[in-house]
């Protein structure tokens, strides 16, 4: 269960620091937050994919240390990230 090609340059035009960005944090937790919305969706209907609900957990937890990360570094970015993206925190 991936975002599609589109829907991810979408979300790195939308986040990206600068042009070309792929890199920063604030681009990989805008598309690990679409991933993670693409797989809560998915697991309404797939209650027994404990396989992929494996891996949405160890996609939860790498957005957790890279907005931990970003927090660390500058509490500005990390407070206008999870405004932008709509993140319980």
């Amino acid at each position: 269960m991936s975002i599609t090609a589109e829907e991810k340059a979408r979300v790195m035009k939308e986040f990206a620091t600068k042009e070309g960005d792929t890199g920063s944090p604030e681009v990989q937790v805008a598309i690990l937050s679409s991933r993670i919305a693409t797989l809560t969706e998915h697991f309404k209907t797939h209650k027994k994919d404990n396989h992929g609900r494996r891996g949405l957990l160890k996609m939860v937890a790498l957005r957790r240390k890279l907005l931990d990360y970003t927090r660390a570094k500058e509490e500005a970015r990390y407070q206008s990230l999870i405004q932008r993206l709509g993140l319980r925190r």
